[in-house]
C-alpha cells in the first residue's frame, strides 16, 4: 500500500472473489505470456475476511527485471504506477537463512477514480515470497475458524495507526506467526503453490 494512506478495514464483500478473478483474467491478457501466473491474493481473496477494499494481485514471472520492463507500458495504460518497493519483508527467524534477493519483487499500485484500487506484486516464480503469499491465502481459506480472529486484529490495528506504512510494519510479525502454522499445514496436507 502507498505508505501515506490511512488503512480502513471494511466487512467482507461477497463480490470480491468474482471481481478479483475478473481482474486477474484481465491482467493476464494484458501482460501476456511473461505473466506465468496471475493470482488474487491478500484478504479480499479469503471468504468471510474483513479487508481494506483494495485488491492484492500477485503476478509470477521468470525474471523480475525483464517483467518490469515489459509490464510498465501496459500497466500504465490501465492506471498503474510503479513504486520503488523492491523487496518484501523477510519473516522473523529466516533473515540469516535467506538470500535477500530471494525476497525481491516489483510493485505497482492503482488508485484512480474510475477503477478498483489494486496493489500489484510481481514476484519470481518459485521464490519464497511468491510461495508465502499463496500459502497465507490458502491456509486462511482452509482454516475458516482463524478468519474472525485475523479480521479482528486488522480492525483494531487499522483504528490504532495513522498510515499504511505503520499498518504493514505492525502486521508483519503476525503474518510471520501465521506463516509458521501455515508451513506445518502445508507439510501435513502436501500443499503446493499452484498445485
Amino acid at each position: 500500500m502507498p505508505p501515506h494512506e490511512k488503512p480502513v478495514v471494511v466487512p467482507h464483500d461477497p463480490d470480491w472473489a468474482a471481481n478479483g478473478a475478473a481482474l486477474c483474467s484481465r491482467l493476464g491478457s494484458v501482460l501476456g505470456p511473461s505473466a506465468l501466473y496471475v493470482d488474487h491474493i491478500g484478504s479480499t481473496s479469503v471468504p468471510g475476511m474483513a479487508a481494506k477494499d483494495v485488491y492484492d494481485v500477485q503476478v509470477s514471472v521468470a525474471d523480475l527485471d525483464a517483467a518490469a520492463a515489459a509490464f510498465d507500458a501496459p500497466l500504465a495504460a490501465l492506471g498503474f504506477v510503479r513504486a520503488p518497493y523492491l523487496r518484501d519483508h523477510v519473516p522473523a527467524g529466516r533473515e540469516g537463512d535467506e538470500d535477500p534477493a530471494d525476497w525481491a519483487k516489483r510493485y505497482w499500485s492503482r488508485r484512480t477514480a474510475d477503477a478498483a484500487p489494486v496493489n500489484l506484486h510481481v514476484r519470481r516464480a518459485g521464490s519464497p515470497n511468491e510461495r508465502l503469499a499463496l500459502l497465507f491465502r490458502d491456509w486462511l481459506r482452509a482454516t475458516p475458524d482463524a478468519v474472525p480472529a485475523y479480521a479482528r486484529f486488522k480492525y483494531v490495528l487499522a483504528d490504532a495507526v495513522a498510515d499504511t506504512g505503520t499498518y504493514a510494519e505492525v502486521k508483519d510479525p503476525v503474518v510471520d506467526l501465521v506463516g509458521v502454522v501455515a508451513e506445518r499445514w502445508a507439510a501435513e496436507t502436501g500443499w503446493r503453490p499452484h498445485g
